[in-house]
């Protein structure tokens, strides 16, 4: 009995993800949870729950008036909790309680943060509580004291709006209690600013913020590569996206035709930063041109920086794929960056990702396409792409689609945050290393 049960850091990560959607699902079901009174149905309740806890944001009813204020409370905790990462929360806790923590823990909160070695673990793990407290409060009480005095709420209400809001932004999860999103503010840089924020910060990941907080007095400081990828890709992906953006939608009026100058750059760029992972929309995205969707594909399939609350292949896989290419190209036998050669196991499990996510990709494609004909292929690909990236940007289909539908997307949007090779690792029964290797013959490719 002892040896079925999961040890895996992987199959443990898998296993809890799915205990949280579980629990959720049965919180979200009672009466208490509706604000009607009512017990939601099951799908409902499944799909909200999946959604939150992966962070993605994707809904069939509306956050704000289906549920009720201990409802979207639950919403709240339950996406935070998918964001900060099972393993980390229940080992914060552990070391608030035990002060230490054990090796096995410390190989599962590995597993969930990416940390470099078990040395980083403990520092990584402060930081992440450290962050989340310091930016969730920040934003929320910034996002409270403008909703306060621009929307006319009282401070009760403007905090908890702040609140949710924040947390949301921070852990990339794209819930909102409006039903316009946050369209109603796009004019507004007092709101956007702050939430773009918390969307990059959280999307950056936590190795991340970590390796720049302890170089934060050295002025030569050396960043990792991984760090040089994550950042400057970001930067890449932000710029490009948003100059694109504004190109494509400056003259539609339904977007940034109907803007000013000043805000048409504010829409493009907060549209950009939430694309690759957070799900807010301060524009219509049903009403993008065509253009503009297939790039809100490609944002949201990249996705955010390693180890944090973003989704998608992740900057790094992408950017090092480039890299691989470019080294190619030039007939080097290495991928070099910076004075510092890319190891062969990280370039193996970069391809991995690539293709393992393209397959859950097209295989959701495949699966949803004969349930929902009748809607448009852009749409449900657009549909697809943002649950498996765990973004939540809707084309406006999600309610329309028939339950087995919203089923394939209630499997991307676990697959997604679970990870395709975590997730292919839980499933694995038999990875016992070969002693002995098979003699080298070179196919012949392209």
């Amino acid at each position: 009995m002892k040896n079925r049960i999961p040890t895996h850091p992987a199959a443990v990560l898998a296993l809890a993800f799915l205990a949280t959607i579980a629990v959720g699902t049965a919180l979200l079901m009672l009466p208490w949870a509706s604000a009607s009174g009512q017990s939601a149905p099951w799908l409902t309740a499944l799909f909200t729950a999946t959604s939150a806890v992966c962070v993605t944001g994707l809904v069939v009813v509306d956050t704000g008036t289906y549920w009720s204020p201990l409802g979207q409370g639950l919403v709240m905790a339950l996406f935070q909790l998918g964001g900060f990462g099972m393993m980390t929360s229940a080992t914060l806790m552990g070391l608030l309680i035990g002060g230490h923590m054990k090796l096995r823990t410390r190989l599962l909160l590995q597993s969930e943060t990416h940390a470099l070695s078990l040395g980083d673990v403990r520092s990584v793990a402060r930081m992440v509580l450290v962050v989340t407290v310091l930016v969730e409060g920040v934003v929320a009480l910034w996002l409270a004291a403008r909703f306060a005095t621009t929307m006319g709420l009282g401070w009760r209400e403007a905090l908890w709006q702040g609140a949710f809001h924040s947390v949301s932004a921070y852990n990339n999860a794209g819930f909102s209690t409006w039903p316009d999103n946050v369209m109603r503010h796009v004019t507004d840089g007092w709101v956007l600013a702050p939430l773009m924020l918390a969307i990059v910060v959280g999307g950056l990941g936590f190795p991340v913020i970590t390796e720049l907080w302890a170089h934060r007095r050295k002025r030569h400081a050396r960043w990792s590569i991984h760090t040089t990828l994550t950042v400057w890709g970001s930067v890449v992906l932000v710029v490009g996206g948003t100059l694109a953006l504004w190109l494509v939608e400056r003259d539609n009026p339904k977007t940034l035709g109907a803007l000013g100058w000043a805000d048409q750059w504010l829409a493009a760029l907060f549209t950009s930063v939430s694309a690759r992972t957070a799900g807010f929309n301060a524009v219509d995205i049903a009403a993008l041109e065509m253009e503009s969707l297939v790039l809100h594909c490609v944002l949201m399939f990249i996705g955010g920086g390693s180890a944090g609350t973003a989704g998608g292949v992740k900057v790094t896989t992408v950017f090092l794929l480039l890299l691989i290419v470019w080294s190619e190209i030039r007939g080097q036998a290495d991928v070099e960056l910076r004075g510092r050669r890319i190891g062969t196991q990280v370039q193996r499990q970069a391809l991995s990702i690539l293709v393992l996510s393209g397959a859950a990709v097209s295989l959701g494609m495949l699966l949803i396409i004969p349930m929902a004909d009748h809607l448009p292929l852009e749409k449900l690909m657009f549909e697809v792409v943002s649950a498996f990236a765990t973004v939540g940007l809707s084309a406006g289909i999600t309610a329309e689609l028939p339950p087995a539908a919203q089923g394939v997307l209630i499997a991307l949007m676990y697959a997604g945050r679970v990870g395709v090779v975590t997730l292919a690792l839980a499933l694995a029964v038999n990875q016992v290393p070969r002693a002995y290797r098979y003699p080298e013959e070179k196919p012949i490719v392209g």
